[in-house]
């Protein structure tokens, strides 16, 4: 998938300082979940938690996506913004997220995706199932009214997703899987 526009975790207007070539990079998030290293326009200074266009058409702020990230290359202040990030794209993004509980199907016979979720285990599951069929649902307090002791929602997803970028889960949901192809590439 990608990236249209990206919220900026970090500016380096420097680089790195532990590499010979030195050019300003950004750090950014997309609004698909995808970690990313970007290259500013000449002159151009990002701020943490800025959107930005990335997409295919004229941009106005970078020259290159450089490549793809793993959350063992953010900095430590990436790391630090990347939950508020995650937040605030799961607020903004509510309608996609409360799809995926009336859309997510079994991963295998035995497993659900709804499984994968923090604090749901099969009796959630099962009440979700069932009152996802009455009607889907609308919002996450909707889900919260109609789902017996459920966890709050938005919390389990941004879990997830925290998890998801971490790179330690066998199946993503919500963050594209990395391949080694997508990890250097510069478009």
């Amino acid at each position: 998938m990608k990236e249209e526009t990206c919220i900026v975790l970090d500016f380096l207007p420097q680089g790195y300082a532990d590499r010979r070539h030195v050019e300003p990079i950004a750090q950014v998030l997309g609004r698909g979940m995808t970690l990313l290293e970007i290259v500013p326009r000449e002159g151009i200074n990002l701020k943490p938690e800025e959107e930005i266009y990335i997409g295919s058409g004229p941009r106005d702020k970078i020259r290159y996506i450089k490549r793809s990230l793993l959350y063992a290359d953010l900095t430590n202040y990436a790391k630090n913004i990347l939950i508020q990030t995650v937040t605030k794209l799961v607020d903004e993004d509510e309608n996609k997220f409360i799809e995926f509980f009336n859309k997510s199907t079994m991963i295998t016979p035995r497993m659900h995706q709804l499984e994968l979720i923090p604090g749901i285990g099969k009796k959630h599951v099962q009440d979700i199932l069932d009152e996802r069929r009455k009607k889907p649902f609308e919002s996450y307090k909707d889900m919260v009214a109609r789902v017996k002791l459920f966890p709050d929602p938005k919390k389990a997803i941004i879990k997830r997703i925290m998890m998801e970028l971490e790179g330690n889960e066998k199946y993503s949901m919500f963050v594209p899987a990395k391949k080694k192809e997508d990890m250097d590439y510069r478009r």
